[in-house]
């Protein structure tokens, strides 16, 4: 992929910025040394290698979902200005 002018013009507009002449030339650089990065990572012989998401085998340690008891409704609206059908009620902040 070749990083011209074209190219960094469009991405200006896709990222809704404006950059200056020597950001632009800045930019090419960088994303062409990217882009050689990239290609050497394709070098490399990946053939018997797995898969793999994350580079450690750590699984996340997710506990059960259990039912416990919270605070008493009562109790917590007793604090509300306005209860309605055992919930607090505010007005309304934003038009239909």
């Amino acid at each position: 992929m070749t990083i011209d002018n074209k190219l960094i013009s469009y991405l200006e507009d896709l990222s809704y910025l404006s950059l200056a002449d020597d950001e632009k030339v800045r930019l090419t650089g960088d994303l062409e040394e990217i882009l050689n990065y990239m290609a050497r990572l394709k070098e490399l012989d990946t053939e018997n290698v797995s898969e793999r998401s994350h580079p450690f085998d750590n699984v996340n340690a997710f506990r059960d979902d259990e039912v416990m008891a919270s605070f008493d409704r009562q109790l917590i609206l007793r604090n509300a200005p306005v209860e309605e059908a055992g919930m607090f009620s505010s007005p309304q902040t934003v038009g239909e």
